[in-house]
């Protein structure tokens, strides 16, 4: 953009040097500029055009004179008048010379003008140009940022999935296909690898499409896997803010295929309303859902739903009721002998939670205490249409001492406390009758949970959290079925 801005300066200075030349040179060459006039003892003529002509009838008059010291004429120079010269042939030449300048100075102030006009119009191109390329630069810079940020959560995917591989290794029937998911994985984190280095280079839509497609085909493979061990819980989701500080909230997880019912009751005791929510997005959005009145009011928050019913331990007692929550029928209730109830053997927090139901992989448990166990952690097997207890394990954890609780794959793992910092740090093994002391961190975002349970169709916990609403994803150790080896 400058050399042409360039050359236009050069112009311009030229035409001011040719005018500014014709101007002072011109007069000069054709005998215009006047003449100087001497007297007779060399002494300059002052030049007086205001004196007046000595004999006007001759056409003649005075033009200039000099005079001594004693004021005396010594000589007078007179020139004839211009009426007269305007008939000699060099004052034409002249006046069509000076009427030439005048035209070529009249054109060259129009060039000037129309330099000046181009100019301006240029330079104004410039800036739109300029405008233009920092425009081009920002959407070349803002698709660059989006494409690093698709990396990016293609990379993250894939870190996620990277673990699951020497699980994958460890189950020995699908050995050939291990190997393949490996190769696959290898593959595309070469592209990735590749991707980050280029980016741009790679279909990103086609990447995408196989990332999934190896994440569908691993989680597939993972339901052949048996139950796990503990070893991981991730940061929480916050789902929802609602309610008071107590409640429970649950899916089922025998719900069948496209069943996302979502299951809400606020508080811990002398409540009978629960809420029944089309789905999370309803439920998140407090939109189309619908109540069930319980025949009796519930205590603790340790209720779950299982295979269409709702399970609770009813406020007072020791009873455990099952409700259908389709007929809105009490199908079954039983008491759970010697178990403490009326904040007698409650968590830390209190809240009559001395009667927890939870479900895992294996069924339906209650976990509560007794005073046959000095009011320690009791375990017992319920079957899930009766309610009748098929096998108890008496643990030596204090209730009360318990934060939370929970079980995964027949593990009950328990809580520290409920408030502050959290950890999982005692975990009881029902099919091994044995326990251990365990150091899993566990973030409590709100500093007071009053509900913790174990959903295995999600393989996640359910948390109440201070009156928030939150999830939490689980890391297991898959063991191998001994059936499948």
């Amino acid at each position: 953009m400058s050399v042409p801005l360039l050359k236009i300066g050069v112009v311009l200075s030229t035409m001011a040097m040719i005018t500014n030349w014709m101007s002072q040179t011109l007069p000069s060459l054709v005998g215009l500029n006047p003449p100087k006039l001497t007297g007779a003892r060399g002494g300059t003529l002052d030049r007086s055009p205001g004196v007046l002509p000595t004999n006007p009838e001759e056409s003649w008059q005075v033009y200039s004179s000099a005079q001594d010291s004693e004021g005396r004429c010594i000589c007078t120079v007179v020139a004839p008048q211009q009426t007269m010269c305007s008939r000699d042939a060099r004052t034409k030449q002249l006046r069509q010379l000076l009427e030439k300048v005048q035209n070529m100075s009249q054109s060259i102030e129009v060039l000037d003008r129309r330099t000046q006009r181009d100019l301006q119009y240029v330079e104004k191109m410039e800036n739109q140009m300029k405008g233009l390329e920092s425009k081009f630069k920002q959407v070349e810079e803002s698709h660059k940022q989006h494409l690093a940020r698709q990396f990016k959560a293609i990379k993250t995917k894939m870190d996620e999935l990277r673990p699951l591989i020497p699980v994958l290794e460890e189950y020995k029937a699908d050995a050939k296909l291990v190997l393949q998911f490996k190769e696959e994985v290898q593959n595309l984190t070469s592209v990735l690898n590749e991707l980050q280095e280029e980016i741009g280079a790679y279909d990103y839509d086609e990447l995408q499409s196989r990332v999934s497609n190896l994440e569908e085909r691993l989680r597939a493979c993972m339901q052949k896997l048996a139950c796990g061990k503990l070893t991981g819980i991730s940061d929480p989701v916050t789902i929802k803010t609602s309610g008071s500080r107590f409640g429970s909230w649950m899916t089922d997880p025998l719900a069948p295929e496209g069943d996302n019912r979502v299951w809400y009751m606020d508080g811990y005791h002398n409540n009978r309303f629960v809420r029944e929510y089309k789905s999370m997005i309803d439920f998140m959005n407090t939109d189309n859902f619908t109540s069930h009145r319980l025949p009796h009011p519930w205590s603790g928050t340790g209720q779950v739903v299982y295979n269409g019913s709702i399970y609770f331990n009813k406020f007072q007692s020791h009873i455990i009721i099952r409700f259908d929550l389709k007929t809105e029928l009490i199908l079954k209730t039983r008491s759970l002998d010697y178990a403490g109830y009326n904040n007698m053997y409650h968590y830390a927090w209190g809240g009559h939670s001395d009667i927890d139901l939870m479900v895992d992989e294996n069924g339906l448990w209650a976990v509560y205490a007794t005073n046959q166990n000095a009011g320690n952690i009791v375990i017992s097997k319920l079957d899930p249409n009766t309610l009748q207890i098929l096998q108890t394990w008496n643990t030596s954890y204090p209730k009360r001492s318990a934060g939370e609780a929970f079980i995964i794959c027949g593990t009950l793992y328990v809580t520290n406390g409920y408030s502050g910092g959290t950890k999982v740090h005692y975990a009881y093994q029902t099919n091994a009758s044995t326990y251990e002391y365990i150091d899993i961190p566990f973030q409590n975002k709100y500093s007071h949970i009053s509900m913790l349970d174990y959903n295995p169709k999600d393989r996640a916990l359910y948390a109440w959290n201070n009156g928030h609403q939150t999830l939490y994803n689980v890391t297991l150790f898959h063991v191998i079925r001994s059936d499948e080896l």
